[in-house]
This record gives C-alpha cells, sequence and structure tokens, in this order.
C-alpha cells in the first residue's frame, strides 16, 4: 500500500475518505499488470513536482529520449540545471489541467493530495497513462524497478508491496544478466535482418536463433570469456548451416 496510506491517516486518494482506511488497496496484489515496453523517443511526457523524486523521474523519461516538460514554482538545483541547459523544458508555477494536453504520459511527484488527485483525474479523462509517486490508486501504471545494460533491460515488479524487495532482485539480477548478455542481444540483432530475407517463417526464425542461443558450446560463456569473435563464429556457422539446408531442398 502506499506509504502515506494506512489506517487513522489522513486519505490521499481520491476516494476523500478523510481518514484512511485502506479501502482503495483491497485486491492491489491480485491486480493482473499488463507489461509493456514503451518507445518514448520524441514523445510529450510531464512531471508536475520537482523534488527528489521529481528528479528520478525525470531522469528515467530523459534516458528514454523522451520530450520531458517539468511543471512546479519551484526545482531541485539539478532539475534547474536540466532546464538551463534545454534538456526539459520547465513551466515555473502550479499545475494547470492544458499541462496534459498532447501527452503520453503524466507523472506527479508532489506532496499535495489535492493537485494528485487534479492529475490524475485530468489524465484519466483524456484517456493517457498517470502515475502519482507511491499512490497506487491514482495510478494507471506502475513503474518498475529497471536492470538496463545496453539493449536489454529486465522489468521487476512486486506490484507496489515491496519496493525493498524489487531494490534486491534488481541488484542480485543485475549481477547475473549482465553485459554477457547484453552483447549477445547485439550480435543476435544484426542477423535479425539475413533472418527476416532468408527464413520464410515465424517458426523458423524462432528455432534459428533459439539453437545458437541454447546451443553449444554456450555463447553467453564464450562472452563471459572474452570471445566475442568466436560467438560471432557460431551465428555465421548457424547461417551458414541453413543455406546448405536450403540449397540440399532443391537439389
Amino acid at each position: 500500500m502506499p506509504a502515506q496510506a494506512y489506517t487513522g491517516k489522513e486519505c490521499v486518494c481520491q476516494l476523500r475518505k478523510g481518514i484512511c482506511d485502506q479501502s482503495c488497496v483491497e485486491g492491489m496484489l491480485e491486480t493482473r499488470f499488463y507489461i509493456a515496453c514503451l518507445r518514448l523517443t520524441g514523445r510529450r511526457c510531464v512531471v508536475i513536482g520537482a523534488g527528489d523524486v521529481g528528479l528520478e523521474k525525470v531522469e528515467g523519461l530523459l534516458a528514454c529520449d523522451a520530450d520531458v516538460t517539468l511543471v512546479a514554482p519551484e526545482a531541485n538545483p539539478e532539475l534547474v540545471q536540466l532546464a538551463l541547459e534545454g534538456s526539459i523544458r520547465w513551466e515555473r508555477r502550479g499545475y494547470r489541467s492544458e499541462d496534459l494536453d498532447g501527452c503520453l504520459i503524466a507523472i506527479a511527484a508532489t506532496s499535495d493530495t489535492n493537485t494528485n488527485i487534479r492529475v490524475f483525474e485530468d489524465a484519466e479523462q483524456r484517456a493517457m497513462l498517470v502515475n502519482v509517486v507511491d499512490v497506487p490508486p491514482l495510478c494507471n501504471f506502475i513503474l518498475p524497478a529497471i536492470v538496463r545494460t545496453g539493449p536489454l533491460a529486465i522489468a521487476i515488479s512486486t506490484a507496489g508491496a515491496s519496493p525493498a524487495l524489487a531494490k534486491r532482485m534488481k541488484r542480485e539480477i543485475s549481477e547475473q544478466f549482465g553485459e554477457p548478455y547484453a552483447l549477445l542481444a547485439v550480435l543476435l540483432n544484426d542477423a535479425r535482418g539475413w533472418a527476416k530475407a532468408t527464413l520464410p517463417t515465424y517458426q523458423d526464425r524462432k528455432e534459428f536463433f533459439e539453437s545458437i542461443v541454447n546451443g553449444e558450446p554456450d555463447p553467453v560463456e564464450l562472452l563471459r570469456d572474452g570471445r566475442f569473435d568466436d560467438v560471432r563464429a557460431l551465428i555465421e556457422d548457424a547461417m551458414s548451416a541453413h543455406s546448405r539446408m536450403t540449397r540440399a531442398a532443391f537439389d
């Protein structure tokens, strides 16, 4: 449940119950989230609130090349610097409903309950994605912990039950699935054009790539040993083997 919401404290969600009774988070752990990766390059996103949490959300959006607007009367010094250098636009004032116009995502990171509820309701009216930090009832999507290495991204979610557990899992997964996996992804991507042009069906392409990823020698272990060229040779051998089979089928 959200850190601010527990029995006896002031309500922070759209139910406006005055004193929280936790009814807003009933069934939260049973909620099934549709996991997706969004392409944000050039897409307008707005962050309302400019403290340390707002900075974290802005940095996450910038890492995905989003077009970020920050709305807040005052801002964390690092956010001020991002605005000065032109990395983000800063609307130095309070939130207005029109701030959401043309945006794909809204993230509210304020300590003001009324503002957070307004952002959520305005976004819902526009059928857009909205996340009010640490208040699950005011979110139609959640932000998982992310392990990111090169093109490889792994998301970890506990459905809001324990960010601390998600952080531990992020650390352990990062150690287990690091640079060798990212390098393998890059090498396999280089073969995608050939596969699409040469292998006629999805099943053919699936079997081709799985034969490399799950084959012997293990390409991940080769990359851990720094044997980059050996993995490239594995892929080229698999391509050559398929070409020979294709020629044989027509002989």
